[in-house]
């Protein structure tokens, strides 16, 4: 069996906006952003600030933009930040804390699949003339390179309160936030609390083309405008952009839960074909370990098949469900990565 276009589960950044988006994209209100605001982005950035209960929020052209701005804030060159140590502010921002703000990602390697509140405070290091000094504490939820793994509320506010020991600021790589607050069934206000910045990402589970918000203090968030600037990020008429995230936001948020009941399914249908593994997502993100390293074949033969997945690493391929990717469609998905398994996997 062979689709003429295949189903995409490479990622949720594969979506295309639909055609309500569209529309409302194309009679956004716009104006000058950087000469005296644009109403749309205005819009935007109002709603984002209020629901994640933070004083001022600002729209960017993406999430790792967004981050590197509130990393150039918080911290000072010849510094340190701790994070995950497969955080995608460590492992896929090319070192742009290094780059641009001249700070040392020191990476926390935790016991399990997600760094504790023990561990970070294992990598906190001694007053030294010869250590770098911290001064940034960076959480990322749902983590990506986890598999889409879901940080508790507990746990977030333990390491939360276990920085301001230190005299640390959190800030939040909250791309997937959204579908982490839908998991736990939780407002997004209360994970957002438990960092004093906070980065969303409207273009991946919402479906929006493009866009990325850091929301904070109104104070921290004039400073990041200057770093925005900064980094190339002033945009004109916005709104045409914002107009999708502002739908997103208001039409695709409720529906999170359908993608992570998908994943779960496919997840169930292809653990142990060939001797692969799954595991177990949390949210939309389905992680197959296998046991050879055969990834490249994996896809390439999937692709045959008429899926579209990634390879991860050497012995590990990715699923992502999302909003072009409706029930149905997942289950003939599903089917066909099984089946791509069990070619490759037995050969």
């Amino acid at each position: 069996m062979s689709h003429a276009t295949p189903i995409d589960l490479r990622s949720d950044t594969v979506t295309r906006p639909t055609a309500a988006m569209r529309q409302a994209m194309a009679n956004a209100e716009v104006g000058d952003d950087v000469l005296d605001g644009d109403p749309t982005t205005q819009q935007l950035e109002a709603l984002v600030a209020e629901r994640l209960g933070k004083e001022k929020a600002l729209f960017f052209p993406s999430g790792s933009m967004a981050n590197q701005a509130a990393i150039w804030v918080h911290t000072r060159p010849g510094t340190e930040l701790l994070c995950d140590a497969d955080a995608h502010i460590y492992r896929w921002e090319i070192a742009a804390a290094a780059g641009l703000c001249g700070v040392q990602c020191h990476p926390v390697q935790g016991q399990g699949a997600l760094f504790t509140v023990d561990d970070l405070r294992g990598h906190l290091r001694a007053p030294s003339i010869h250590a770098p000094e911290p001064s940034l504490v960076c959480l990322e939820n749902t983590h990506n390179g986890a598999g889409g793994a879901v940080t508790s509320l507990a746990d977030m506010q333990a390491m939360q309160q276990l920085a301001a020991t230190h005299g640390l600021p959190v800030h939040l790589d909250g791309a997937r936030l959204w579908n982490a607050a839908t998991a736990l069934q939780l407002p997004i206000s209360a994970l957002a609390a438990c960092a004093d910045t906070v980065m969303v990402s409207f273009s991946k589970g919402l479906g929006a083309p493009v866009g990325a918000c850091l929301a904070g203090p109104a104070e921290f968030i004039t400073k990041a405008h200057r770093a925005r600037k900064r980094f190339g990020g002033g945009m004109r008429q916005s709104g045409i952009l914002t107009a999708g995230a502002l739908f997103a936001l208001q039409h695709h948020y409720d529906r999170l839960a359908e993608d992570h009941a998908s994943a779960t399914y496919l997840a169930q249908v292809v653990d142990g074909a060939g001797g692969a593994r799954v595991v177990m997502p949390h949210t939309n993100i389905v992680m197959i370990d296998l046991p050879t390293r055969r990834a490249a074949q994996v896809v390439t033969r999937a692709r045959e098949l008429g899926v579209r997945i990634s390879e991860w690493h050497p012995g590990r391929v990715r699923a992502v469900t999302h909003l072009n990717a409706p029930a149905g469609v997942v289950a003939t998905a599903a089917a066909l990565i099984r089946q791509a398994l069990e070619e490759v996997l037995a050969s």
